[in-house]
């Protein structure tokens, strides 16, 4: 298979057509190999517009979640960003394709060394990635001007608001453990804003400021 071609096809047939428009997120949407990050049955599908298993009742979100949420935070190129559950890797090895530095946090131990591996792998050395309680975030290197969240929660953990800079920007998906919306919450002078950008299915965000395990 050409993956190359297939992560075009993503770009085009995918992404485009729903109004993911910021450049710098196409291009590392396009030069991210998506497939590596994915069980080896399943690297045919990397590339499909749907999101898939990676263990442990965990997922990997479909391409276009994965850029609307990354084009939400408007990534400049010089930000400090904190990812709030790593799973497989891939969305932080996008990420780390437009901050400076990734911190990145996975509840789950297996997931953390699968995908430390896989980026390393990939040479991503601008990512830093831990186990533990994300709903906690990683107050050792905040303030963070992103916080991206990739597991749904009833509500905005405040350890996150706290550790996100001001001005600051995080992606976040909340409702119950059936149907969510995607928000982006903005900080400003000390003000929080909120915006639904579409609804969402993510799995449950787990920890002391999200849902019980």
């Amino acid at each position: 298979m050409n993956y190359e071609s297939a992560r075009k096809r993503m770009v085009h047939e995918q992404l485009l057509p729903r109004g993911i428009t910021d450049q710098r997120v196409l291009d590392a949407m396009a030069a991210t190999p998506r497939h590596l990050f994915v069980q080896d049955a399943l690297r045919s599908q990397a590339y499909g517009d749907f999101s898939m298993p990676i263990g442990l009742g965990q997922t990997i979100s479909q391409p276009y979640i994965v850029a609307l949420m990354t084009q939400a935070l408007e990534l400049t190129g010089d930000e400090t960003v904190l990812e709030i559950g790593t799973g497989c890797g891939y969305k932080t090895a996008v990420l780390a394709k437009l901050a400076d530095r990734v911190f990145s946090v996975e509840r789950l131990k297996e997931l953390h060394i699968r995908a430390r591996q896989t980026l390393d792998q990939l040479q991503v050395f601008n990512a830093v990635c831990t186990t533990d309680d994300g709903t906690l975030g990683w107050p050792q290197y905040g303030p963070y001007d992103a916080i991206i969240v990739t597991a749904a929660g009833p509500d905005i953990p405040q350890p996150l608001l706290d550790q996100l800079a001001d001005p600051g920007r995080m992606v976040i998906p909340m409702g119950d453990q059936h149907s969510q919306q995607l928000v982006i919450i903005k900080k400003a002078d000390g003000n929080l804003t909120h915006e639904v950008l579409e609804k969402v299915r993510f799995v449950s965000l787990i920890g002391q400021h999200g849902w019980q395990g």
